[in-house]
Order: structure tokens, then sequence, then C-alpha cells
């Protein structure tokens, strides 16, 4: 039987799978690079990320029951769909680094300060594990009760900083100008980058993939950035770019700020319990891109017999990162950006111009 997710669950699926880390550590490294227009850098960002959105539709338009892979091995054989799934799975693989840096950090700067990283490590994965095992359907699930947690943990920040809240702290805009604040748009690209190729492997699992697909997607990044820049502007407005920059995980620091009269003082706890669905989703969809690419780089027919070793691999380089945190924010600033959107922008752009090329024999494998 054919996995179906509906329209909202895939919605749902995009906004979790870029909101914990934007709002957890990208709004501080683009704080450090262009101040208060951090907020304006994230706008950007959220238009390039419709456009790509819209660029891995049109791949899977003419063949919607297909994925990025399939795409790939129909248009040029099995070689071809073994180079796809590399990629893939190198990118899952680059993209668990930053999902750890605001997992471990999150839980061990403010709550755990003793606990070995294993111990963050090895239970996330556990859950992205049973996740997987239980299937998209069941994690498609889970992210609509994230978007839930997610629209009260919104709510609430909102409530809660208002009292602080000094507009000239947004002031002046574009300070650092229109060139170097698209530059710093990059930071916000590799988190959307995340849910396009997500897209490339359960767009297809929509019920009407043709018709809403593209919609769906570029809608869903839409609602993300709207709910990222939120944070953005609260940051920059109540604690100050200045501030913000100097954190890892700065939206810890807007929920110590934020309260309710003397009724609701500290939300640390309430956004750890808000908060971490996201997260522990955002593994698993790592966990799922990896098994999945790995089971066709193997030739393994079912997914799921990649679980455990792809877990391993996660799990190793994941703690290779979080060990050193000054590797870690070189990873995070640097290299992270550089391999998310090589790979998000460059391999929907080469599937469309071979789509295009070869589009007969995909619109044969779309009707079969």
């Amino acid at each position: 039987m054919k996995i179906q997710i509906t329209n909202g669950m895939f919605i749902a699926m995009i906004v979790n799978v870029i909101f914990a880390k934007a709002i957890g550590v990208t709004q501080g490294v683009m704080a450090r690079a262009v101040g208060q227009d951090m907020w304006i850098a994230t706008l950007l960002a959220t238009l390039q990320g419709v456009l790509v959105m819209y660029i891995t539709y049109l791949v899977i338009r003419k063949a919607p029951n297909l994925d990025f892979i399939t795409v790939a091995q129909t248009l040029l054989g099995g070689w071809f769909a073994k180079v796809v799934a590399a990629l893939i799975f190198i990118f899952f693989l680059a993209a668990f680094g930053p999902i750890m840096i605001t997992f471990v950090y999150h839980l061990q700067e403010y709550f755990l300060p003793e606990a070995p990283i294993t111990l963050f490590i090895v239970s996330s994965l556990l859950v992205g594990a049973l996740g997987c095992y239980y299937g998209l359907e069941v994690m498609a699930r889970i992210a609509v009760i994230g978007l839930l947690f997610i629209f009260l943990l919104n709510a609430l920040i909102i409530l809660g900083s208002t009292q602080e809240f000094d507009i000239r702290n947004l002031l002046p805009v574009l300070e650092s100008g229109l060139p170097r604040t698209f530059e710093a748009s990059f930071h916000y690209d590799a988190d959307w980058a995340l849910a396009t190729m997500s897209a490339a492997l359960i767009m297809p699992m929509l019920k009407n993939t043709a018709q809403r697909g593209g919609q769906l997607g570029m809608l869903g990044i839409l609602l993300s950035g709207t709910l990222v820049v939120i944070w953005s502007i609260l940051e920059g407005a109540v604690l100050s770019a200045e501030v913000t920059s100097q954190y890892t995980v700065s939206c810890m620091k807007l929920a110590r700020n934020a309260h309710i009269g003397t009724f609701l003082q500290r939300y640390e706890m309430i956004m750890i319990a808000l908060y971490s669905l996201s997260v522990l989703f955002e593994v698993m969809i790592c966990l799922y891109g990896t098994s999945v690419s790995a089971a066709q780089i193997f030739g393994q027919k079912n997914s799921k017999t990649m679980i455990f070793p792809a877990g391993i691999v996660l799990g190793l380089f994941g703690y290779w990162i979080i060990e050193d945190h000054f590797r870690a924010m070189h990873y995070l600033e640097h290299y992270w950006p550089q391999i998310a959107l090589s790979i998000s922008v460059g391999l929907p752009l080469v599937l469309l111009g071979l789509v295009t090329l070869l589009g007969r024999k995909l619109k044969q494998a779309g009707s079969n």
C-alpha cells in the first residue's frame, strides 16, 4: 500500500524541519553578521526558499509518484540514482551536525551541564529511529503535534516580550547594507534547505502532488519564515542584536527575559517542553533521509534495514561535531551553509535540466 500524507501534515513537516534550528542558533549567527538587520536577512532567505521549493516541485511534477532518487534512475539509470542518493546521504549527514548543536547545547548549557554528550545523542537517535521504524505517516502525525506546540510557543513568547519590546533596537534599518544582509541570509537558507531536500523525498507521497505539491511546499516555507521572523524581531528589539550575538542558543535568552506579569516569570521549562518535539522531528528526518538514500546505494529494497547503520554514522558524526565547541561553531557558520546550498540548490537545478531534456521518459514512468 502506498504511503500517503495529507496536505496539512506536509506543511507541518516543513515547518518543524526548519523551526528549531532557525530560532535556536541561526539568529545568533546572523546577529553576529549583520546585527539588528537579522530579521531582514530572514525575510530575504524565505523568498529564496520559496523559489527553490518551486524548482523542487517542477522536477517532481511530470512524474508525481517519483522522488528525486527514482527520477534520477528513470532518466539515466541506476548509476545516476546512486550518485543522487550519495548526495542526499551527504546532505542529511551534514545537516545532523547543526541539529545536534541546537539540541545538545540547548539542553546541556541550560539544564544538564554535567550530562555527557553521548546521553543527548543516543537518546535523540533512539527517538528518531522509533519514528522512522513506524513510518512516514507516524512522523507526519508527530509533526502536526509539533506545529501546534510551535504556534503555542510563539503566542507565549509574543505575550511575554511585549513589555520589554523597544523598536529603537531595530534601528537603523539596513545599517550593514543590502549586499551584506543578503550574504547573511545564506545562514537561514541552510535551514530551509533541509525542508526542500526533505520535500524531494516526501512530496510524491501527497495525495495530489501534481496539482498542489508546489503550492503546499511554498506555503510551508512562507509559514516557517513568518514564525521564525517573529523571533528575529523580538530578539533584536528585546535583547538587542549585540546581546543576541553573544549566545549560541539565543532563543533561550529571550525565553528567560519573557514574562507575563507576576504569574509567569520565566519560560525555560515551557520552552524546552514546546521546542523539543520540533528538534526531535529534525532528527527523524535526518535519519529517514540517510536510511532511504543508503538503501538505494547498497541495493536494499527496505530502507528500514538501514536505520541502525545510518544511526551509527549520524551518531559518530554528531559526537565529533559537538565534542569541540569551537569546531561546532566553525562548522555551523562556514562549512554547513556551503554544503547545504551547493546540494539543495545544485541538485534540483541539474535534475530540472535533465527533466526538461528527457521529460518523455519521466512521463512514461509517471503514467505506469
